[in-house]
């Protein structure tokens, strides 16, 4: 399944300057001549692929770009400074459409790519250009072309930057709608989400993230039972994945059979998905009895960071929304894992 952010904004490029119709004005010269300067070029409006963006949220927000104009020609044929260009950093895979007409613009996939989606205005020419053998003073000049101006539509077809996994029941729908404004279907009974749902969450330094809560999966699932392999695909497309587990439902005799069992699922689904850097979060802490079964499971599993939540009052849920915003960052910037989480 592909979710879908998008943004229409308008962008303007850069009016060109006028030109110059001055003449040469100077002691003991009479007559100089024409000596106009050409007027600057305006702005161009660039698109360019940033790796470090994730998503188009701060488009939905700022929905005006504009490039500078150029200035205008001055006299003893100075030329007007050309406008600066506008640059719009965008994730990688973004969709750049024509917001009246639909129409496919470009379709940004290479990372450090750029693209001038609209050119600056030519700057006009300065007098001095139009000078001739039969008019050697001219006393025109031309003005500098306008921009451009137009609505574009960005789409990005998001892949989760992270997964929610676990059990059914584990508390991923609640977790999710604690994390972000997305409001999933939540009861007690296995299977309460049919499909995955996407919440996008604001972290409290860097871009927002999107995190996908995954339909439960049983005993089985990579062979289709129960929701099936159609969800473990979208597992795969994800980047981080949080672990989910009820800590009511925990066994202290058999303190990891639903961690054991989750995992053994992904790893014989494919290598890539027992490879994702993964972090263990043990829910609903709130409930009477869970402190023996969180510490029989934390002394199972003594070299793994575990981070205990309650999604249904909210503890804790703020420090794993730090912890998995300083995971992508740092994924993002170097690809090396954060003391905070571990891979499988």
């Amino acid at each position: 399944m592909k979710f879908v952010d998008e943004a229409i904004v308008t962008i303007r490029s850069g009016d060109g300057g006028a030109g110059c119709a001055s003449f040469r004005r100077e002691r003991f010269i009479e007559k100089g001549g024409p000596d106009g300067g050409d007027g600057g070029d305006g702005g161009n409006i660039i698109l360019r692929v940033d790796p470090s963006k994730r998503t188009l949220y701060e488009y939905r927000r700022q929905k005006l770009h504009k490039a500078k104009n150029g200035a205008p020609g001055l006299g003893r044929q100075k030329h007007g400074k050309n406008g600066s260009h506008c640059v719009l950093d965008l994730p990688q895979g973004t969709l750049i459409s024509d917001a009246e007409t639909l129409e496919p613009i470009a379709d940004l996939t290479d990372l450090g790519k750029e693209l001038v989606i609209a050119h600056g205005g030519k700057g006009g020419r300065g007098n001095k250009r139009f000078a001739t053998a039969t008019n050697r003073a001219p006393r025109y000049a031309q003005p500098g072309l306008p921009g451009t101006e137009m609505k574009i539509r960005l789409e990005l077809k998001l892949l989760a930057d992270v997964g929610l996994v676990g059990l059914p029941n584990a508390g991923k729908s609640t977790l999710i709608s604690a994390m972000s404004a997305a409001r999933p279907k939540i009861a007690d009974y296995p299977f309460t989400t049919l499909t995955p749902t996407i919440g996008m969450v604001e972290a409290p330094f860097g871009e927002p993230f999107a995190v996908a809560d995954i339909p439960g999966l049983i005993e089985g699932a990579h062979e289709g039972i129960g929701l099936g392999i159609k969800f473990l695909k979208h597992i795969e497309r994800t980047g981080i994945l949080v672990h989910l587990i009820d800590s009511g439902e925990i066994d202290p005799d058999d303190p990891l059979a639903a961690y054991n069992l989750i995992n053994r699922e992904l790893s014989m689904y494919s290598d890539s998905l027992s490879g994702k850097t993964q972090i263990i979060v043990l829910n609903k802490t709130d409930l009477t009895g869970t402190e023996n079964r969180i510490k029989a499971f934390k002394a199972a599993l003594p070299h793994r960071k575990v981070v205990t939540i309650s999604a249904a009052t909210g503890d804790g849920v703020s420090r794993l929304v730090k912890i998995l915003a300083k995971k992508l960052a740092r994924e993002n910037r170097d690809d090396q894992d954060n003391p905070e989480t571990d891979k499988q």
